[in-house]
Order: structure tokens, then sequence, then C-alpha cells
């Protein structure tokens, strides 16, 4: 009973911190919230949490503040993740069904997030290594032109013209579809650069330089390719509406910093794993030193991950339930879930 008493004080003060940007104190606590005790005996439960760890007292004569340790112990006690209404599901939904290819859709993802959460979204683009060519097109625009266009099972499409060495007919753009489909659709990615090694070799003699023309551009299009990318938004979310210095008590800078390494946003993401699992990671559980004053939720969509970076002082609850339902409608676009 005592230990429940205190994690809704817990609650209560992380809440009011929350909506408010300041220090809680224990009348204010007793005040606003009904929990059945006198504010004396909330005063007791409030030193016992701030002997624990859980909250803090930011300077003198001011209410406490939450801890790192008392946003986890917040956290880990939810009981579910705050629901978003109808009206918020139709609207992702309907946000991201208006998407036209992949770039749209991890363009669209996260600024709804960034806009959703009101903190800065990052997401991932599906990992190259895992997908597959699910279409493979070629058409002559001229006699020594050949436009190649590969789709992939995740949605990205990669346009390329080609230069041929000779002219090329009608007959020649046929056979270098049919092989090129066949050596290439349904295979994933990684086994791209094996399919294509001896497909010049197999090819009939007068097509042969097409081919190897065509299968560099397709190395250079789907394989060489670096494909760890992720894309940002919502970075002036983080100096807040209230401009105050509780959120980053030190500076901004560090987290500015950090958010401009590539591979530090794929670090962010490193844990993210399904929709179904959100991850949470709560000032220093975070193992980069310029996010230590920050707390980063994500969940995976199938083939990549996405979520958000705001300040330890985040609506944890609305927040998880928003990368959860994002991550679970992109993953359902893709058809990756």
């Amino acid at each position: 009973m005592l230990e429940e008493r205190r994690l809704e004080v817990l609650r209560a003060i992380v809440e009011d911190f929350v909506l408010t940007n300041e220090p809680v104190g224990s009348k204010a606590l007793a005040d606003r919230h009904q929990l059945g005790v006198s504010p004396a005996t909330v005063r007791n439960d409030m030193a016992a949490l701030e002997d624990e760890g859980y909250i803090a007292q930011p300077h003198t004569s001011a209410g406490r503040i939450p801890t790192d340790l008392g946003y986890r112990l917040f956290v880990d006690r939810l009981s579910s993740v705050k629901p978003l209404s109808v009206a918020e599901r139709r609207a992702i939904e309907s946000f991201l069904e208006g998407a036209v290819d992949l770039d749209d859709v991890v363009r669209r993802s996260v600024r709804l997030l960034a806009q959703i959460t009101r903190q800065v979204a990052v997401v991932q683009y599906p990992s190259l290594s895992r997908s597959a060519v699910r279409h493979v097109e070629i058409v002559a625009m001229t006699p020594s032109r050949i436009l190649l266009v590969l789709i992939t099972d995740k949605g990205r499409v990669e346009q390329r013209v080609v230069e041929v060495p000779h002219g090329v007919s009608d007959i020649d753009v046929a056979d270098l579809r049919r092989l090129l489909g066949q050596a290439l659709h349904g295979r994933r990615l990684v086994d791209v650069p094996a399919a294509l090694a001896e497909l010049p070799d197999a090819a009939p003699p007068p097509i042969r330089p097409y081919v190897s023309a065509l299968a560099t551009v397709v190395l250079e299009a789907l394989v060489e390719r670096p494909e760890e990318r992720v894309v940002l938004a919502g970075t002036a979310n983080l100096t807040g509406s209230d401009g105050s210095a509780l959120d980053f008590p030190f500076s901004l800078r560090p987290v500015l910093e950090a958010l401009e390494e590539q591979v530090v946003l794929l670090r962010l993401l490193g844990h993210a794993a399904d929709p179904d699992t959100v991850t949470v990671r709560i000032g220093h559980e975070n193992d980069v030193e310029g996010l230590q004053s920050t707390s980063v939720i994500s969940a995976g969509y199938g083939f990549g991950g996405m979520g958000v970076l705001g300040p330890t002082r985040m609506d944890y609850p609305a927040t998880m339930a928003a990368v959860r339902a994002v991550a679970r409608y992109v993953g359902e676009l893709l058809g990756t879930s």
C-alpha cells in the first residue's frame, strides 16, 4: 500500500511537471490530485521519493522535479500506452495513404511524427539488405540510350538513363528486359551482385555489351549506394514554446551537434525491432554524451526504425502511442507487417 501510494505521488509529480514545466510542491499535489491522504503525508512520501533518487529539488525552497530514475519508474509502471483517438488514427492513416512512393512515405512519416509529438522525429529508410527486386523495366529512349527502371518490394524506385555502345533495336530491348527480369525478379539486393556476375557471359553475343552496361548501372543504383539513410524533422521543437531552461539546463549545442551525425541517428534507432515493442531510453540511458539530457522513444516498422527525441520532460504515454501508431501504419503501407 505504501509503495503504491508513493507511485501515485510520483505519477502526479511527473504529470504536473510535464504539464507546467514548474517544480511541483506538496500543497499543489494535494490540491490538484485526489491522493486520499493529507498534505503532510504527501510531504513524507515526497521526502522518501527524493531519498530514493526518483525526484530532486532543482534549487533551495523550490518544489520537486522527476529525475531520470523517476521517469524510468513512471514509464515502467505504465499499465498501458495511452490510446490514440479515432480522429487521430484516421488522420494518421489518411496522411500516410496519400504518399506516392517510398521517399514520400518517409518524408510524410517524419513530418507527421514531429507534428504529433512536438519533438524531433527520426525515420530510417528500409534496410536495403532485406529488400528484394520486384520489377525491372527497360525502355529504349533513342538508339543509343536506354531507360532502366528498378522497383523494390519496399516501394523504392530507381531510374537511370544508360548510354549503350551501339544502336539498340526493339528486339534487343525485349531480350534485355526478359534477361534481367529473369535474373533479378524476387532476388534480395544482397544477392544481386552474384546474379549479375555471370550474366554478360550467359547473354547472346549481340547484346552482351548492353547487358554489361546495364549490370554496372544496377550495381551502382541498388548495391553500391550506402543504404543506411535517415531523415530528420522538427529540430526547432527542441527550443520549446515557453523558452524554459529547465528542459536543457546546460546547453542545446551538444544535442544539436549529436543530431548532425548520421551514425548517431542510426544508433538512436538501433534497438527498434517491431511496432509492438516501443523502446524508451531516458537521459543517461543514452550512450551518446550529447543526448544525455534527452529521451528517445523508438519502434520498428519491419525493415527500419523510427522514433522521436526530446527533453526528458515529455508526455511519455502520448508520445509512445504516436510512435507505435505511425510505425504500424508505415509497416502496413510497405507490406512489412
